[in-house]
């Protein structure tokens, strides 16, 4: 054979090779179309066009209590068939706000509620979850049950007051000011009593936890709603988690400022929800930005309900444990979340996605969707996969959790300890079907770590200016 027609033969070769390539990306499935599918169905509430505004109703811009004043606009409204409940420009002091069906309760742009930080304000107990488990605990600051169309909106300040002089204490770490002999969620027993109602399946009615247990409020809870938007406000100073909506369909948090660096201060825990639109929003927290979740153990898979259907994008992610994280408490499932556009950057941001679960939780969490996330730095890793989450001496339990059908897509990170971090369940390869491409992991300072992982696939991917072909099958 003559060099000709070898040289012809290996250009064939290539251009059939690059003609492959080029045809499975056309070609490749278009996962972004479900995501357009998913918007379709997510509309904003309607509310009518009354205004109640709570200084009528006896609000005082001083240092007492509005909390009956705000109540009484709310019950205005309702009985007017809806409308909005206006916070006028002005420092307001109030205890636990209960919202109800067509009420939006709007802050003018100079208005600041501040909540008591005196338990006793946050009485009757209300239905909720606490770390995943139902229960009836302290009322969130604002909260929600079964009420259809809700809002909480403007451009004004709810400041939780905690601080480490009050609810911040209750977590029992001297960090937060909590100094021996003062009491706490630990040692007064309180998270091995909400264990035991979990693990025992003791009927919710005799869940009760509140005062004597220091079980911190959650700032915002939407508890078994429909058609809710959370827009433009900033929660500052939370107890515990920031936004906390369960059993929630038809969800929009959207232009929040959450910046709250306490212990467990979540931004946006949406639970057992379907259908949630997190878009231009600013996290800075002392706990994950955004955490979904679906209950924790018997709790979450007897609820037979995961988080669906999630639309997250155009965020920008600064302080935190995690950037978007799907777990801990994931025992219902999560399925079909995409993520994309959105800045994740800091110091004190310790991994930019992250999924955690373990085998005593369970799960199934599969079709996540990620793209086009521009990383500055991060303490550990950018991608972090790790079902041994809290896991002590390797035990494993019986409800092996399942991570499978994950696509990473120009994701691009300047500096980390690990690009990728993905711990499965020792000999179980319970993390699967892993696409990462089109990515760039610059400033890493160890080598991946993957432990049972399957059919992993890596296509256009550098780390450090180099390229990283590797596939597990």
């Amino acid at each position: 054979m003559n060099r000709k027609i070898i040289f012809t033969s290996v250009a064939i070769i290539i251009l059939v090779s690059l003609g492959a390539a080029r045809m499975l990306r056309v070609n490749k499935p278009n996962y972004w179309k479900q995501a357009e599918e998913i918007l379709k169905d997510i509309h904003e509430p309607e509310f009518g066009t009354r205004v109640f505004n709570i200084s009528d109703y006896g609000a005082k811009n001083d240092s007492s209590l509005s909390t009956n004043a705000i109540h009484k606009a709310i019950a205005a409204c309702v009985q007017s068939g809806g409308g909005t409940v206006l916070v006028p420009d002005g420092i307001f002091y109030t205890g636990a706000i209960h919202l109800e069906s067509n009420v939006n309760l709007h802050l003018s742009d100079g208005a600041v509620l501040k909540f008591s930080t005196d338990p006793k304000d946050y009485l009757p107990l209300v239905k909720t979850r606490w770390e995943g488990i139902d229960c009836y605990n302290y009322s969130s600051l604002i909260y929600a049950a079964d009420a259809v169309n809700v809002g909480v909106t403007g451009k004004g300040i709810l400041d939780g007051q905690a601080d480490e002089s009050n609810w911040w204490t209750w977590k029992g770490r001297t960090e937060y000011g909590w100094k021996e002999g003062m009491p706490s969620q630990n040692i007064e027993g309180a998270r091995e009593k909400l264990a035991m109602f979990e693990e025992k399946q003791v009927p919710l009615e005799e869940r009760i936890m509140g005062e004597g247990c220091y079980l911190r409020p959650q700032f915002i809870v939407m508890y078994n709603c429909k058609n809710v938007i959370l827009s433009d406000i900033t929660i500052q100073r939370a107890p515990f988690w920031l936004i906390h909506p369960v059993f929630t369909e038809n969800l929009i948090v959207r232009g929040v400022r959450a910046d709250s660096q306490g212990p467990n201060n979540d931004g946006c825990d949406p639970e057992s929800c379907n259908n949630v639109l997190i878009e231009n929003c600013y996290f800075s927290t002392g706990d994950d930005c955004i955490a979904i979740k679906s209950g924790r153990n018997n709790d979450g898979r007897n609820s037979k309900k995961p988080s669906e259907n999630i639309i997250i994008r155009n965020c920008n992610m600064e302080n935190g444990h995690g950037g978007v994280v799907i777990g801990s408490e994931i025992s219902g499932g999560c399925k079909n979340v995409f993520a994309e556009n959105c800045t994740m950057n800091s110091p004190e941001l310790e991994r930019a996605i992250r999924i955690k679960t373990n085998s005593l939780r369970g799960g199934v969490i599969e079709n996540l969707y990620f793209r086009n996330i521009d990383v500055g730095q991060v303490k550990e890793a950018v991608l972090k996969i790790n079902c041994m989450y809290e896991i002590k001496n390797n035990e494993t339990g019986d409800h092996i959790p399942l991570v499978r059908n994950i696509h990473f897509e120009g994701i691009k990170s300047k500096k980390s300890k690990y690009a990728l971090f993905f711990i499965g369940v020792p000999g179980q390869n319970n993390i699967s079907n892993i696409m990462i491409e089109d990515c760039s992991f610059l400033g890493v300072q160890k080598e991946n770590s993957l432990q049972d992982v399957r059919k992993l696939s890596m296509q256009n991917v550098s780390i450090n200016g180099e390229m990283v072909t590797a596939t597990i099958h």
